[in-house]
């Protein structure tokens, strides 16, 4: 059974679940492959593919043979010809730059033991710089769809090659839209994660401080499936970074059911003239607010000035300091467009790049306050889509208008993923990309879903139709449960002390049968203390188990006042969680008010105000 073009991840590990081999299929694979094809600079040979398929076979070895704890077990993929791969050289579109590396990029040996396999190194433009896809001395690489339209760059090939459906994933890089404008123009899912989730060790580098590794996927699910095997922190990077303890929305929030509700657009979308981009766009946005989410046009001149801060700014000397030795002895062999970008850097003092930072500063509070009450921030992936021929004539213009909408992204850390939007009316594809801070990736990703299943696009350039499109697996955060009784219950005065730490609700239930419930005296909102009694003495009491951050659960502890506490509460299925309980001095005089089951209907039926203690308990 041959693999087909355009096959998921998932149609990978069925094949092998039926007994396909994957000395059979990827063998197949490779060797069909096109060598003239430039969206390759390199691909496995004979021996380099029998050397993998050898590892790979000591690897399901280690696990007993079962192929189901390799989560990518023999799914082969590309990466980006910047990442080191051993093996092959790594060029970075550079033939004179080539070096062997001595191991893995800290990214691929995850995906190596996760069973995946990696087949060749893709294509792109020249140090990773430029999102056109055409400065490269391998050639310029076209456009999945129309061969005399770009592809978008700079992880040029790793895009063609998922979008042809030769594999079905790729590593790229992404400084300032390389992981996500090519996606968009090949009609991809293109995952920019947030700085410092995926190791850069083994990355040659374009702006160190604000390089990340990214994704090419065919779906949202594939995409969050890589994501989640390359995610962690390494210690050999100093830009890698532990994911934090508390995170707004990426945890127990991003469970809740139901749509995102406000998401924020450009107020006045810049379109350069192509008006078949901008009819996109205005279709899509119509599509969105079927999606039952509120959409809110916001001004976007500041993202717009922090993203020309990116090549217009002392930034460009980040990309001069990477490769300084070899453009002082070989800056001859560097691409014309290139070289001419990354000279600039000597145009800025020490001084410069203090007053841009400081100026990167002032607008990131201001894009963070833009966005505060916002759930992510929807753009046009790309804003036109010109011809090789076209930026050929202008390749500096160019490349700078496809910049307008992913420039600011790294520099404000932020996340991103782009995802299919359909298709404009010259059948090129549309896309437009999802924004959000630090750490809500996956946030995108449940939001990428619900688009993506109401507004099915084919898989990249291929005639497979999209699956139901499902989140891939979450960045874990240490979470606590508590059961509130009281004043903290959804609507109660209280609440907010609960959501003002991204808690979420998870469910409303009952303690076991064993507890009573009593109004205390002169509290301040009204407040009730449980009391654990003996089997046959109480009832069940109506509570709710809300999820915090672990790291938000010291501070709401130390809002509760005496008689109050937490401390271990038995539930109506046996389990038992943090929940509010009483000390026995705070129910003296208190008044018992089990009999109403529950804290919410003893305070719709009693009047509050005249509350009084009438029982001892």
């Amino acid at each position: 059974m041959p693999a087909t073009p355009g096959w998921t991840i998932e149609d990978w590990r069925k094949a092998y679940h039926s007994g396909a081999k994957p000395e059979e299929l990827i063998g197949e694979l490779v060797a069909r492959l096109d060598t003239t094809d430039n969206a390759w600079i390199a691909l496995s040979d004979s021996t380099q593919l029998q050397a993998a398929l050898f590892d790979l076979a000591g690897s399901l070895n280690k696990v007993g043979g079962d192929i189901s704890r390799l989560p990518l077990y023999g799914v082969p993929f590309a990466v980006k010809d910047n990442i080191d791969a051993t093996g092959f050289d790594t060029t970075a579109g550079c033939p004179g730059y080539a070096y062997q590396p001595k191991q893995d990029a800290n990214t691929v040996a995850r995906l190596k033991a996760a069973g995946a396999v990696l087949i060749g190194k893709t294509n792109l433009d020249q140090f990773a710089t430029g999102l056109v896809g055409t400065r490269s001395p391998y050639g310029a690489v076209p456009n999945s769809f129309r061969p005399e339209v770009v592809s978008g760059g700079s992880s040029s090939g790793s895009a063609s090659v998922v979008a042809r459906g030769l594999v079905p994933f790729a590593l790229g890089t992404d400084t300032a839209g390389s992981g996500r404008v090519p996606a968009g123009l090949n009609n991809l899912v293109g995952l920019k994660p947030t700085r410092g989730l995926f190791s850069i060790q083994g990355v040659v580098p374009a702006c160190r401080s604000l390089d990340c590794v990214s994704v090419f996927a065919l779906t949202v699910n594939d995409a969050g499936l890589v994501a989640g095997a390359i995610a962690g922190f390494d210690a050999d990077d100093a830009f890698s970074r532990r994911a934090p303890y508390a995170l707004p929305l990426d945890g127990p929030a991003i469970r809740r059911p139901g749509p995102v509700k406000r998401i924020a657009i450009p107020e006045h979308p810049q379109w350069f003239g192509d008006q078949q981009a901008e009819a996109a766009w205005n279709t899509s946005v119509s599509l969105w607010r079927q999606q039952n989410v509120e959409l809110v046009p916001l001004d976007f001149s500041p993202m717009l000035e922090l993203a020309a801060l990116l090549y217009d700014g002392p930034w460009v000397a980040e990309r001069h300091a990477a490769v300084e030795s070899f453009m002082a002895s070989h800056g001859n062999e560097m691409n014309p467009v290139v070289k001419g970008i990354i000279s600039n850097a000597t145009r800025f003092t020490a001084t410069d790049t203090f007053r841009a930072r400081y100026r990167k500063e002032e607008l990131q509070r201001q894009i963070d306050e833009l966005l505060a009450d916002m759930d992510a921030l929807l753009v046009p992936t790309a804003p036109t889509a010109p011809t090789i021929e076209a930026v050929n004539n202008d390749p500096v213009t160019l490349n700078s208008q496809l910049g307008t909408y992913t420039n600011f992204v790294n520099l404000a850390d932020f996340c991103a993923l782009a995802i299919p939007a359909g298709f404009r009316d010259d059948g090129l594809p549309f896309g437009v990309t999802l924004i959000s801070g630090a750490w809500k990736d996956t946030e995108l990703q449940h939001l990428a879903c619900q688009w993506l299943n109401a507004q099915p696009t084919p898989l990249g350039a291929t005639d497979r139709p999209r699956p139901q499109e499902t989140p891939g697996a979450e960045i874990s955060t240490p979470t606590v449960q508590v059961a509130v009784v009281g004043a903290h219950l959804s609507g109660m005065p209280l609440n907010t002390q609960l959501t003002e730490r991204y808690a979420a609700l998870l469910e409303q239930t009952t303690t076991s049968a064993n507890y009573r419930l009593c109004a205390l005296p002169n509290t301040t909102p009204p407040k009730p203390g449980l009391k654990r009694v003996a089997a046959g003495g109480g009832k069940a009491i109506i509570v709710e188990v809300w999820e915090m951050p672990a790291s938000a659960f010291g501070s709401f502890v130390d809002l509760i006042p005496a008689p109050l506490g937490i401390g271990k509460v038995e539930l109506a299925d046996g389990r038992w969680v943090n929940g509010f309980i009483c000390e026995g001095y705070g129910l003296e005089g208190a008044r018992d008010v089990t009999g109403f089951g529950g804290w919410r209907a003893f305070v719709q039926g009693s009047d509050l105000a005249g509350l009084t203690p009438t029982t001892g308990v």
